[in-house]
């Protein structure tokens, strides 16, 4: 298989973790994060479970490692900010700078593919429609934190803006002389988000 679940792996954290950012006791009036990350959440468990049904058992086995790895850590930030934090605004602080450093992994885990295309001279591998959701997406989470002036989700998104920004230069910089022909056997594509070891 050459494409790896790491980063569909990896956006489940994201997703949880901004869920719980997006929760009333931790930063209020936040209902469209909860409501858009429980739908990312939901699209990247399918990804997962996908990816999990058509892999072999090594495969299977970083998944589940690493699923139940970031259950426990959401846990621990779940159980630290509700025992010891006893504001939103200190709860938003702490989970937001979580959110935050998890949001900006995401964002620029596309550097070893962009690596990749501009040695290879190829985009194969860089899907389209994913880096175009990458650009839209970082723009638009911009665009709301600047209105509502949230720096948890301004920094980060912005960054995700630009990173997107930078994989579509690429993708036309580079489509002509992609050979689609060619079938990769050689070496297993790295896909970002490497997460698991």
């Amino acid at each position: 298989m050459q494409f790896r679940p790491d980063p569909y792996v990896a956006t489940v954290l994201n997703c949880a973790v901004w869920i719980f950012y997006g929760m009333p006791f931790v930063h209020p009036d936040s209902l469209l994060v909860i409501t858009i990350n429980g739908i990312g959440l939901v699209i990247e468990l399918i990804y997962v479970s996908i990816f999990f049904i058509y892999s072999e058992w090594p495969k299977r086995r970083r998944i589940i490692i690493a699923l139940i790895i970031e259950v426990i850590f959401v846990a621990i930030v779940i159980f630290v900010t509700l025992t010891f934090l006893h504001d939103t605004k200190s709860r938003s602080m702490l989970v937001g700078i979580l959110a935050v450093i998890f949001n900006i992994l995401m964002y620029t885990s596309p550097l070893t593919v962009m690596r990749r295309v501009i040695s290879t001279k190829s985009v194969k591998y860089m899907p389209f429609f994913l880096s175009l959701a990458n650009f839209a997406n970082g723009c638009i989470w911009f665009a709301y934190a600047f209105l509502k002036f949230d720096p948890y989700i301004l920094v980060p998104n912005g960054l995700g803006a630009l990173s997107g920004a930078l994989q579509l230069i690429l993708y036309a910089t580079y489509y002509r002389s992609t050979n689609w022909d060619d079938d990769g056997k050689s070496s297993e594509i790295e896909l970002p988000g490497n997460t698991t070891p």
